[in-house]
């Protein structure tokens, strides 16, 4: 078994849709970022890539390469995913945290849930997302911001390559 710790952090910018868990989640602002931003899915690219002993989301997609501008991360989450499977890991849990004073998010989760879990290869009750306010403090607690912590467990692909 394996672990490994994801963080992500971006500001709120109006005119940009904001994308989290894989989804567009209706708002007057959006996450800043190379790619669409998406804080979830950023945290959980570092903590496979932090288990799987690979560095971390910069590393792998860095903001100064123009192939990532604007990229979904979904699409971000799919290349580790196959880099996983070509190391003979898996996921086998994800938990996430995503701390936001708007919107609220938890509405979000079940759809979230059906973009990331056949993603990760993971079934929905091992994908844990939650949500949690800054109780009005810095600058996620100013509606800022939007910051997510993931953990993920992987372990040996024992299953044949496809």
């Amino acid at each position: 078994m394996r672990i490994g710790l994801g963080y992500d952090l971006h500001r709120l910018s109006a005119g940009r849709p904001l994308y989290l868990g894989g989804i567009r989640i209706p708002c007057g602002k959006g996450l800043c970022g190379h790619s669409d931003g998406d804080a979830i899915i950023h945290a959980i690219i570092d903590a496979l890539l932090g288990a799987a002993g690979e560095g971390d989301i910069g590393r792998l997609f860095p903001d100064t390469d123009p192939a990532w501008k604007g990229i979904r991360s979904t699409a971000l989450l799919s290349d580790v995913v196959s880099r996983l499977r070509k190391k003979r890991l898996r996921a086998d849990h994800i938990d996430v945290v995503v701390i936001a004073e708007s919107p609220r998010l938890g509405p979000h989760f079940e759809a979230m849930k059906a973009v990331l879990a056949p993603l990760l290869g993971l079934p929905l009750d091992r994908l844990g997302l939650k949500a949690k306010t800054n109780e009005g403090l810095g600058d996620i607690g100013r509606g800022q911001a939007i910051a997510a912590w993931a953990v993920a467990v992987l372990r040996p692909d024992s299953r044949r390559k496809r």
